[in-house]
């Protein structure tokens, strides 16, 4: 029988690592919710053109990477490759945008893309994303950005690097384009990068390829062709960042992998990660909304990509000392058959009380016990033996100091009270 494995290019995560995972996923939700964010849940998968319009077709996520079949009633439908357009797809559907504005949403979750499979760059990945529609506002840029480095600081990254730049309104990528487009009808080009720079000829700085990188080089940055408003706009953000001590780099050549993006355009690079460096990012993407449907209203977001910030947590050693994130406010260790059983009412009673607790089952001796214990990350441990069940009387020792101190077992008021005391 054939032995069976995951689907290659997946992201997978199970103790205790799995652990760690969840505190980085949690850590970037809750600096989102500390925002004014909330929940937005979507589909896994949307009608194929959402991202044909809403993304691009001259991206390679596009025309390359995604997951497309057709179900069961002939529609042409696509596993996620990124989240901005499904929001705001369901913004339009279920007309957010008529109450207050902006309309802030975080999401998470599992995201798809038929890549070539290699370290932080998975066809399976996990992203923690928000966005902020409806109001064309610099401090608002910030705001999106400002929480990001904020959940990155949360977490103790220290060698990430924040790059920055404007990819301008319509009047500045209108101006630009004709003297890009001139520039590069001189170059000698494939096909396929042809047809890439007749769709969006921007798409030529965002190339990887050596001889495409060298060929763009002296190519007119679209920085140098911003607006009045544009530049104003971009100048308002950088002096914000700078205010909060917020360190960043401009990248006049960054362009990022989407197509809508326009104005304020960022992303977040780990110095630890080699070639797959960047961590997460994001922009403003003012005619979206419009493209799809909706009203002309602007809107900025960000993606995380929680397994990259996961991998650099690890290349700064941020989890070396800790076996588990598990924080378990108590461990219990039953000594025999009724002790066992008082074990089993205390853990139950306890949980009720909102204590996180856990015990050691089977039958297994002191020492083992004790060392699932201390696997367990709990802040304390409590051993019942046929002493403690005959007192009703138990040592609860602190797991870090070692410190040991009596409390009652028969009536657990005043447990759960040291317990939930942090």
């Amino acid at each position: 029988m054939r032995e069976l494995q995951a689907p290659k290019g997946v992201s997978e995560y199970f103790p205790p690592r799995g652990s760690y995972f969840e505190f980085v996923r949690e850590t970037l939700i809750a600096c989102a919710k500390g925002a004014g964010y909330q929940l937005i849940e979507l589909p896994v998968f949307e009608d194929t053109e959402l991202f044909k319009r809403g993304v691009g077709e001259s991206t390679d996520v596009v025309s390359k990477e995604m997951y497309t079949f057709e179900d069961r009633g002939g529609r042409s439908i696509t596993l996620r490759p990124e989240g901005t357009a499904g929001v705001m797809r369901s913004v339009i559907e279920h007309n957010l945008d008529k109450l207050s504005l902006p309309v802030k949403v975080w999401y998470s979750g599992a995201f798809f893309r038929a890549e070539r499979p290699q370290a932080g760059r998975y066809r399976q990945f996990y992203q923690v994303g928000i966005e902020a529609i409806g109001v064309d506002d610099p401090e608002i840029d910030f705001e999106v950005i400002s929480v990001a480095d904020r959940a990155f600081k949360k977490l103790g990254l220290k060698a990430y690097r924040l790059d920055i730049t404007s990819l301008g309104d319509s009047e500045s990528r209108a101006r630009h384009r004709k003297d890009l487009v001139a520039y590069i009808s001189k170059l000698e080009l494939d096909e396929a990068s042809q047809e890439r720079a007749k769709l969006n000829p921007l798409r030529l700085f965002d190339d990887k390829r050596p001889e495409i990188i060298a060929a763009m080089a002296d190519a007119p940055a679209l920085l140098d062709y911003l607006s009045a408003q544009s530049a104003a706009n971009f100048s308002r953000v950088q002096d914000l960042l700078k205010a909060s001590d917020i360190a960043f780099t401009i990248n006049p050549r960054m362009v990022r992998g989407l197509d809508y993006y326009t104005g304020t355009t960022f992303e977040f690079v780990s110095e630890k990660l080699g070639a797959q460096s960047g961590i997460g990012g994001g922009g403003r993407y003012d005619g979206l909304m419009a493209e799809l449907g909706g009203s002309n209203l602007s809107g900025i977001g960000f993606g995380i990509g929680v397994d990259r910030v996961l991998l650099a947590c690890e290349a700064e050693g941020l989890f070396e000392t800790r076996i588990s994130l598990v924080n378990l406010d108590l461990f219990l260790i039953a000594l025999g058959s009724d002790e066992k059983a008082l074990a089993v009412k205390i853990l139950n009673e306890l949980r009720n009380k909102g204590v996180s607790c856990d015990m050691a089952y089977g039958d297994r001796a002191l020492k083992g016990s004790m060392k699932s214990a201390d696997r367990s990350g709990a802040r304390y441990s409590l051993v019942i033996g046929p002493d403690e069940l005959a007192s009703a009387k138990a040592g609860l020792k602190d797991m870090k100091t070692g410190e040991s101190k009596e409390v009652r077992i028969d009536t657990l008021d005043e447990l759960a009270t040291l317990l939930t005391t942090k």
